[in-house]
């Protein structure tokens, strides 16, 4: 089992409305999982957001706090819900309605790695499943909610940026407007997550330090992105996919050898992002 569910990276002075959270970079794998999976470990990091973490280690720095998962998501997906249970891996999960991230093998508990490559034979207890919830999930998600309402009840409104990284193959469909391939992906599940000046803004701000930016497609953001972005109740919620082919080999899981110039132009990103003012909620209709 895991120590902890996350690491947490405060900011000596809490001066900004963001919080940064990386649910998917966690590299931390149980010994358990290394010896029941009939993958190689670089095969099982595969679905690892690697070193997103550290693309963004500026936030405390910048003032905001910063989440990180330490068990990876082949254990548990905390960017799903807990009752995201699939019935082909679990023993004993009840059968659920159509779903197609469960069907393709990513529930909570995830079935497959990238290429839809089995982990384990076999299947998992229900009580196991509902022992990583309990034990990294619940952990996760119950300090990211404190977060953001620190955050608003600090600064009136809390601004969630959730950070994760793609496969290059996830973008071969995906041409810009330019007819160029973007390498960063905002979501805010088509505008109910967060507000257009959050999503505009940090398109600029994100096109300013050289990248190439598409909106949604094909990545409009996930259970965190959907739960928590609640701009109405002055919770914004982004959610940021960046080409890991910029800063890394995946096939080996390895920083190649732009990582330094990639990871200093996101330190900027993230610092602006952290300074992003709270904005006047809209005035609800009568």
């Amino acid at each position: 089992m895991m120590d902890d569910a996350f690491k947490l990276a405060m900011p000596a002075d809490r001066r900004s409305c963001a919080v940064f959270s990386s649910p998917h970079s966690g590299r931390e794998y149980p010994v358990q999982l290394i010896r029941r999976s009939r993958l190689s470990l670089p095969q099982l990091r595969s679905s690892e957001d690697a070193f997103v973490d550290e693309l963004f280690a500026a936030a405390p720095d910048a003032g905001a706090p910063l989440l990180a998962a330490r068990a990876p998501r082949a254990w548990v997906d905390l960017n799903r819900g807990p009752e995201d249970l699939d019935p082909a891996l679990i023993a004993g999960a009840g059968r659920v309605g159509q779903n197609p991230r469960i069907a393709a093998g990513l529930g909570v508990i995830p079935r497959v790695v990238g290429e839809g490559r089995a982990i384990i034979d076999g299947k998992l207890s229900l009580a196991e499943a509902e022992s990583r919830i309990l034990t990294v999930w619940r952990p996760y998600h119950a300090r990211l909610t404190e977060l953001i309402e620190e955050s608003r009840a600090a600064f009136g409104m809390a601004v969630l940026f959730d950070c994760h990284s793609m496969p290059r193959d996830a973008l071969n469909a995906t041409p810009s407007a330019w007819g160029r391939r973007p390498n960063v992906i905002l979501g805010d599940r088509f505008g109910a997550a967060c507000d257009r000046w959050l999503i505009d803004l940090a398109a600029d701000v994100f096109g300013e330090a050289g990248f190439l930016v598409a909106r949604n497609t094909p990545f409009a953001g996930g259970y965190i992105t959907q739960t928590y972005g609640r701009p109405r109740r002055g919770v914004q919620a982004l959610q940021i996919e960046i080409d890991r082919s910029l800063y890394m080999d995946e096939a080996r899981v390895e920083r190649g050898s732009a990582f330094a110039a990639v990871a200093a132009r996101l330190t900027e990103v993230t610092r602006r992002l952290a300074a992003i003012a709270p904005r006047a909620l809209p005035m609800a209709a009568e």
